[in-house]
Order: structure tokens, then C-alpha cells, then sequence
């Protein structure tokens, strides 16, 4: 592409890159600008040639402008073609919405493996394995590599309200290991606890919190495995 002699205010990158050419604000792409040819800070007549064509859009494709240079150079804004209308709507289909979260990281200490199954390490091993499903508030977590048991979890996708706290201080997160029952008893695991969860409604329904599962998180295991 021939150079088109433009040159754009702020901050020259590389050829056709610029930087720091507006402050944020409420006009296009979050910018000061409200007035789009204003970006231009010549048009060097050495290189430029009239009927040259100009599109300004934002990086969101929300706003843009459509220009042919005249014989004295000056953009002028003019109808845009389908082909170029169809380029900004492509930029807009494009660009998703954006989303600000928190990501929760945690540790399953020795004490709270210690009250999942008699050896605690057998607890580890079998979530580094995958064997076991860790889930936080039933929401699913990423498990990171190495010793131990170390999550993370989008609070996005967990029931409201899910935290708590203790004096030490602490925070206090809702942590669920899913496993076979089989797998659970081979290591290991507290046989003399279990109960079904109908019998834990029944003793403590008045004082249980029911929350309907999140469409968007999975069951830890396939169903019916045990």
C-alpha cells in the first residue's frame, strides 16, 4: 500500500500505528473524540491525491465515518459503500462485551483433608489424578500443579452470598469434594459418615440453604458413576 500521507495526531509507532492520540472520555471508543477528522494533523499534499478514500471507525465499529478527499484535499464525508458498511459491522459482531470479575484462590489445608478421609495424601493425589472433582459453591475450579490441593475459582459462577469469615481472620469459601463412592471408601474415607442427603434435609432442613444449581456449571462426574 502507497504511503496516503496522513498524519495522525499523538504518538508515531510504526508506519500507520499511532499512540496517545486522545484522553478518555464519553466519545468514540471511550476517548475525548467527538469530532473524528480532528485526529488528523496534516494532509501532506506531496502524497495524498483527491478521491482518496478514508474510513474512521472505532475499535468497537459503534462509531464511524466515511470520507473522500476532494481536489483542495479536505475529507469530505460521503455515503459509505455496502462493502465498507459491511467491514464495520463485521468489527461490531466482533467485539464481545467486556466483563469485570474475581478469580478466588484457595488451599485445602491438612485439617479440612484430614475431615474428607483418614490419609490425607490419598485425598491429594486422587484431585492431581482427576479421580476426585474439586468444586467450590458447585461451581467448577482450576486445579494447579503441584503439592497439595490449590484452586481457583470465578465467584461469578458461584451462589450469592457463598463467603464467609472467622475472627483469625480468615475467609471462609464453601469447598465440595465428588468422587465414587468406591474410590471414596478406598481411600480411606470416613465409611461411618455417610449419610444420604434426604437424611441431612430431614435433620437440618430448617437451617439448610437450598440453591438451585447454575445452568452454566457442569456435575463433577458423569451421571451415574457412582
Amino acid at each position: 500500500m502507497r504511503p496516503a500521507g496522513i498524519r495522525v495526531r499523538g504518538r508515531k509507532s510504526t508506519p500507520g500505528r499511532y499512540f496517545q492520540v486522545a484522553q478518555p472520555g464519553l466519545g468514540w471508543g471511550g476517548t475525548d473524540i467527538t469530532e473524528p477528522l480532528s485526529i488528523i494533523q496534516k494532509i501532506d499534499p506531496a502524497l495524498a491525491w483527491p478521491g482518496m478514500r478514508l474510513l474512521l471507525t472505532s475499535t468497537t465499529g459503534e462509531d464511524s465515518l466515511y470520507c473522500v478527499l476532494d481536489e483542495s484535499l479536505t475529507p469530505v464525508e460521503t455515503d459509505m459503500p455496502p462493502a465498507v458498511r459491511q467491514v464495520v459491522e463485521r468489527i461490531g459482531e466482533n467485539c464481545e462485551p467486556s466483563l469485570c470479575t474475581v478469580t478466588f484462590m484457595a488451599g485445602a489445608g491438612g485439617s479440612l483433608r484430614a475431615g474428607v478421609t483418614e490419609n490425607p495424601v490419598l485425598l491429594t493425589r486422587s484431585v492431581q489424578a482427576g479421580t476426585t472433582k474439586v468444586t467450590m459453591g458447585g461451581a467448577p475450579v482450576y486445579v494447579w500443579p503441584g503439592g497439595g490441593i490449590t484452586v481457583m475459582v470465578d465467584v461469578l459462577r458461584m451462589p450469592k452470598n457463598a463467603f464467609g469469615h472467622v475472627p483469625t481472620p480468615a475467609i471462609v469459601a464453601p469447598i465440595e469434594f465428588t468422587l465414587p463412592r468406591a474410590l471414596y471408601l478406598a481411600s480411606g474415607g470416613h465409611a461411618d459418615e455417610i449419610v444420604p442427603i434426604e437424611q441431612v434435609l430431614r435433620a437440618h432442613g430448617g437451617q439448610a440453604r437450598i440453591e438451585p444449581s447454575a445452568a452454566e456449571n457442569p456435575w463433577p462426574l458423569p451421571r451415574g458413576s457412582g
